[in-house]
C-alpha cells in the first residue's frame, strides 16, 4: 500500500498556514486540476481529489488538531473514511461551500445562509447546500416554465439506507474515547481535553461500515430535479428546492438547492425591472409624414402610431406588453426608441427631389437645427 502524502505538502502550504492563505492554495489547486480543465487526463482527476481530501481535512479546526498530532492515523479506523478519500466536485455549475469545507463560514455560506450541520450524538450531520447557476431565455422568464436540472451529488447509499452501516450492525461506543467524545493528551505538566480522532467528537463509531458508502452513509449520484419558474422572475434570483442538496452523513438530513436564475441577452430587448426596451428604426419619410410601423413584442409585433414630424430619438410608450410582474396581475410597458434612417444611397432623380424638397423647407420647417446655431452663432464670429 502506498504511503499517504502529507496534507500540507499537498496544497503547498507550511504548518502555520492561515485559514485565509490556505483557501487561497486550495482555490488555486483546484482550478488547475479541474477535470473540465484536464479531460481525460486520469493524474489530474486523482490530484483533485487529493487536494480536496486535503481541504477537507486542514480548514476543519478539530480535524486539523487531530491531524496535526497523530497524522493519517487521526482518521483510519472507526469513522469508516469519514476523515478524508471522497474528494470534492462542482460539476454542472454545482459548487459547495467554497468547494466544501465543513460547515465553516465558506463562501456559500456567506451567500445562502450555510452548509451542513454539525454531528450529532450519533454521528448524523445535515448535508451540504448546493449551488446550480440555470441559464433561461427572456421569453421564458416572462410566461415562467419548468425545468428539469442534472446534477451530481452525494446521494443516501443503497446499501444500508443511508445509515452507514452494514445489516445487523450498529453504531457502538467509540474504544478510543470510551464513549466520552473527547481524548486527554498529556503536554508537558499539562493535560489537555481535545475531540477525539476516532469518532470526531460523536463518542460512538459504526461497527461494520458498509462497504459501498465506507460508513459515510451517502455515495455520489446523477440526480435529476425539476424546478418551476415563475413568470416574472428576474437575473440573479435564486430559487430554493428543500432538501434537493446533498444527503446528510449517516442519515442526517439532506441539505437543500438553490438554483440562481440567469437571464441570457436578448437579440432585440433590454430589460429595466418590469419594462422592456427596444430600439426600431424608421424611414425619415415616415417619420416626416407620419404613418403607422410594426413594433416586435414578446407575443408578436403590434401597430404603433408615428406622429409627423417625429424626431430621432423619440420614445413611444406600449403600455400592459412588458414584463409580468413575479407576484400579482401587474405589468411592464414596451418603451420603443425611434431612430430615424437616412438613405446612404441617392440616385440623381431623388437627389434633385431632396434638393427642392430642402429649398423649400427653409429654416423655419427645422426649429432645432435654427434654435442650435442660434445659441451657437458666437463661435463662428
Amino acid at each position: 500500500m502506498s504511503r499517504k502524502r502529507d496534507y500540507y505538502e499537498i496544497l503547498g502550504v507550511e504548518r502555520s498556514v492561515t485559514e485565509d492563505d490556505l483557501k487561497k492554495a486550495y482555490r488555486k489547486l483546484a482550478v488547475k486540476f479541474h477535470p473540465d480543465k484536464n479531460p481525460d487526463d486520469n493524474s489530474a482527476e486523482a490530484k483533485f481529489k487529493e487536494v480536496g481530501e486535503a481541504y477537507e481535512v486542514l480548514s476543519d479546526a478539530s480535524k486539523r488538531a487531530a491531524y496535526d498530532r497523530y497524522g493519517h492515523a487521526a482518521f483510519q479506523g472507526g469513522m469508516g473514511g469519514g476523515g478524508g478519500g471522497g474528494g470534492f466536485h462542482d460539476p454542472f455549475e454545482v459548487f459547495r461551500e467554497v468547494f466544501s469545507g465543513g460547515g465553516g463560514g465558506g463562501i456559500f455560506e456567506q451567500f445562502f445562509g450555510g452548509g451542513g450541520g454539525g454531528v450529532d450524538s450519533s454521528g448524523r450531520q445535515r448535508g451540504s447546500d448546493l449551488r446550480y447557476d440555470l441559464q433561461i431565455s427572456l421569453e421564458e422568464a416572462a410566461r415562467g416554465c419548468e425545468k428539469e436540472i442534472e446534477i451530481r451529488k452525494l446521494d443516501a447509499c443503497d446499501p444500508c439506507g443511508g445509515s452507514g452501516a452494514q445489516k445487523g450492525s450498529k453504531a457502538v461506543a467509540c474504544p478510543t474515547c470510551r464513549g466520552r467524545g473527547q481524548v486527554v493528551v498529556s503536554r508537558g505538566f499539562f493535560q489537555v481535553a481535545q475531540t477525539c480522532p476516532a469518532c470526531h467528537g460523536t463518542g460512538r463509531i459504526i461497527e461494520k461500515p458498509c462497504h459501498s458508502c465506507q460508513g459515510e452513509g451517502r455515495v455520489e449520484k446523477t440526480s435529476r430535479v425539476k424546478i418551476k419558474i415563475p413568470a416574472g422572475i428576474d437575473s440573479e434570483s435564486r430559487l430554493r428546492s428543500t432538501g434537493g442538496g446533498e444527503a446528510g452523513l449517516r442519515g442526517g438530513g439532506s441539505g437543500d438547492l438553490y438554483v440562481v436564475i440567469h437571464i441570457k441577452e436578448h437579440e432585440v430587448f433590454t430589460r429595466n425591472g418590469m419594462d422592456l426596451n427596444c430600439e426600431v428604426p424608421i424611414p425619415f419619410t415616415t417619420a416626416a409624414l407620419g404613418g403607422e410601423i410594426r413594433v416586435p413584442t414578446l407575443n408578436g409585433a403590434v401597430s404603433l402610431k408615428i406622429p409627423a414630424g417625429t424626431q430621432g430619438g423619440s420614445t413611444f410608450r406600449i403600455r400592459g406588453l412588458g414584463m409580468p410582474a413575479l407576484q400579482g396581475t401587474a405589468k411592464g410597458d414596451i418603451l420603443t426608441y425611434v431612430q430615424v434612417e437616412v438613405p446612404t444611397r441617392l440616385d440623381g432623380g431623388q437627389r434633385e427631389v431632396l434638393q427642392k424638397f430642402a429649398e423649400l423647407c427653409g429654416e423655419e420647417n427645422n426649429p432645432i437645427h435654427k434654435s442650435f446655431y442660434d445659441r451657437v452663432k458666437s463661435f463662428f464670429k
